[in-house]
Formats: structure tokens, sequence, C-alpha cells
């Protein structure tokens, strides 16, 4: 049997995405942090989309890779962790959350294009997963996702510390989606931060507006006469000879 390519049918096009997400778990609880850029190819389609969705009361998930594929799959556990924590009365673990990220992921074999960091505070304590879209996580104290990471990821090693405190925490994910706003070309304007404690989660958008536009330094009008025109054809409408074509209604018995 012939396959689909040798039938003649082109492969899917793999779209390059692009974003930075990251997050640290700090002396009380979990910090997000993501940039605000969405791209359609080479073209900047939203300069200021919110990339961290809500999961559950006290569990956030920033969103790397396809849009609609990492809304939906953050709505549709969103609204099983809301059942769930109704039959149970309690809280949802941010690890149930995982589990059910990850397997859904696992399930579709990557072609779900969504690369998240889950962070959330439960009855055991702050937790921040990376979840891969193959359905692979890690369990870490600092991570970051998507095209920016790797600019992210550097700051997280260079500065992260055990026991970082509030401010110093906002600041170091600050500076590393900065990393990726200014180093990846798929990341670009503002800055959003979700800060999960225990009591209270404090969802600050924008926290900085990073990448705003300029001005622009000088005039780009030009004088008529500038270019020169090399031939000049004027053809005027009322000398053409304009042929009317009657148009037939269509049987339609």
């Amino acid at each position: 049997n012939l396959s689909l390519g040798q039938k003649g049918f082109k492969a899917p096009t793999a779209y390059k995405t692009g974003t930075t997400i990251a997050g640290i778990i700090f002396k009380d609880g979990v910090i997000l942090g993501a940039d605000t850029r969405a791209t359609e190819d080479t073209i900047v389609a939203d300069k200021n989309c919110a990339k961290i969705h809500y999961i559950a009361p006290n569990i956030y998930c920033c969103g790397a890779g396809t849009a609609a594929d990492t809304e939906m799959t953050t709505q549709m556990v969103s609204s099983n962790l809301e059942l769930h924590r109704l039959n149970t009365d309690r809280n949802v673990r941010v690890a149930t959350a995982n589990q059910m990220l990850k397997q859904h992921l696992y399930r579709y074999q990557g072609y779900i294009s969504a690369a998240l960091v889950l962070g959330g505070v439960d009855i055991a304590g702050p937790h921040l997963y990376s979840i891969y879209p193959h359905g692979s996580t890690d369990k870490l104290p600092y991570v970051t996702m998507g095209s920016g990471s790797l600019a992210a990821m550097a700051i997280f090693e260079d500065g992260w510390k055990p026991n970082i405190d509030l401010e110093e925490g906002k600041a170091l994910v600050k500076t590393a989606i900065r990393g990726g706003i200014f180093n990846d070309l798929g990341s670009g304007s503002n800055v959003d931060l979700c800060i999960i404690t225990k009591d209270k989660v404090d969802y600050i958008r924008p926290y900085e507006e990073s990448n705003e536009k300029g001005k622009r330094q000088g005039s780009y009008k030009y004088k008529r006469g500038t270019t020169s025109v090399l031939t000049k054809d004027v053809i005027r409408f009322d000398e053409l000879d304009i042929e009317v074509v009657s148009e037939e209604a269509m049987e339609t018995s």
C-alpha cells in the first residue's frame, strides 16, 4: 500500500510558536510569570494576550505553544477539577491537576501543542511543575518553558536561592521573562505575574510594560518631486469601449 505522502498528500505544516513562561517556588508560595506576545507565523497577532490561566482557586497554569491548545486544555482540566472540588468539598491538590494534564497530553502523543508551567499551593505546601506536550513532567523549585525558556533559565540558574522572599522572587521572575522578551523574537510586550500563597492569589497584569512602542525620531514625509517620474500615461474612462453583459436567471426547477 502507498503511504499518504506517496499518494501526493502534503504533510501538515508545523508552526513555529513563541512564548516565555516561568515559575519559581519562594518562601511563602509560588510565583508564575509570562510575556504577552501572540504570533501567527511572522506576524504579532496580539501584543497583550493572557498566558497565565486559571485552573482552581489555589492553582494557575502558564501556557506555551499553540494558543488554542493551551487554552482548551487548561479550561478542560479546570472544569474537571471544579467538579472534583465540589464532590470532595476540599481544595484540589496541585499533583491532581498535574496528573490530569499529563495523562491528557500523553494520549495525543504531542499533537496537542501545549507546554505548561503549573503552580499552586495546597495542603502539602507550594508545588511547581513543568509539563511537556508529550506528557512528561518535572517537579522543580524553578522552571521555564517556551521559545524564550533558555534565556529565562539562565537568569534563574544565576539568581534563584532557597527561601527567596516575595520582592526578590518577583524581581527574579520579572528579569527572567524580560530575558525572553528582549532575546527571543517569539516573546515580547509585557510581563504578567501571578503570586499564589496559602491565603490568597495576586494576579498582576501587567506587572511591567517592558517593550513599549517608541516614538518616531524623524519624519517620513517627502515633498512632491523628490522621486522623478519616468513615464506618465492617462486613460480616460469615458473614452473606453465598455461591453455590458446581461445576466440570465439560473434555473432552479
